[in-house]
């Protein structure tokens, strides 16, 4: 039986008439995708209830206005706080209030799980979630989440032990890729850490970045993209949707 933490990150440009939400349709919901994601609040159409989605709060904008309306009354389980608050400017103090004022009601009065705010893995992002998880550590969250981007398949393990020893909360991988250009150590990286991950009790649920036609920067590997600018998908895809253990 297949172990399902797999989150599908379902980049938002899939979807509507200028997208290939027929792309949905060629997901294997029946082996190891747990859920799926698309940084927003809303639920793209085309999931079509195939799967659990994971709505977030992104940054300040989902805090008002439509799209907060989706949060709170949204039927899904588990909710995102914040993508990289650090590079958008918000302080972990200000974050803290939200989280207080707004993000905790939703477990006390809603019943939901929530999620802390996913930061990078460089200095800065630490040092960001360290100072916000003291400040809210009379309401932690129910799942620490994290991001990862690297070439070291080992390092990021280090580094996702030493996180959850640090905070001792359960893990939500909320972004992870490698950053190599050479495909077969993209797939070495992809392979070892989702082998490593499905069996860490720990690791609640991950996301490998990403699900979209064209790399959003310079940053990301085009090698390890999941979908073809046509909007066809991968080997690497099709690995993550059909193969456990992924044989690199």
């Amino acid at each position: 039986m297949a172990v399902k933490k797999r989150c599908l990150l379902w980049d938002y440009t899939n979807t509507g008439d200028s997208g290939v939400p027929w792309a949905m349709d060629k997901v294997n919901f029946d082996g190891t995708i747990s859920s799926v994601s698309n940084w927003n609040a809303w639920v793209p159409p085309e999931l079509k209830g195939r799967a659990p989605f994971r709505p977030m709060v992104h940054l300040e904008a989902q805090l008002s206005g439509n799209d907060w309306d989706m949060i709170q009354n949204t039927d899904q389980p588990i909710i995102h706080f914040f993508n990289e608050p650090e590079r958008a400017g918000i302080s972990a103090e200000h974050a803290a209030d939200v989280w207080h004022n707004q993000i905790v009601p939703l477990r006390e009065q809603k019943g939901k799980q929530l999620v802390s705010p996913s930061c990078s893995n460089d200095d800065a992002g630490q040092a960001w979630i360290a100072d916000f998880m003291e400040r809210v550590s009379d309401k932690a969250p129910d799942y620490l989440g994290l991001h990862y981007y690297g070439t070291d398949g080992n390092a990021a393990i280090q580094f996702l032990e030493g996180m959850h020893s640090k905070y001792s909360q359960p893990i939500i991988v909320s972004e992870i890729a490698s950053i190599d250009r050479d495909g077969a150590s993209v797939l070495g990286f992809t392979s070892q850490l989702a082998n490593y991950m499905d069996g860490a009790d720990w690791v609640y649920e991950y996301g490998f970045f990403g699900c979209m036609r064209q790399p959003p920067d310079n940053f990301v590997s085009p090698a390890a993209q999941l979908m073809n600018p046509d909007g066809s998908f991968t080997d690497l895809m099709d690995k993550l949707m059909y193969d456990q253990p992924i044989q690199s």
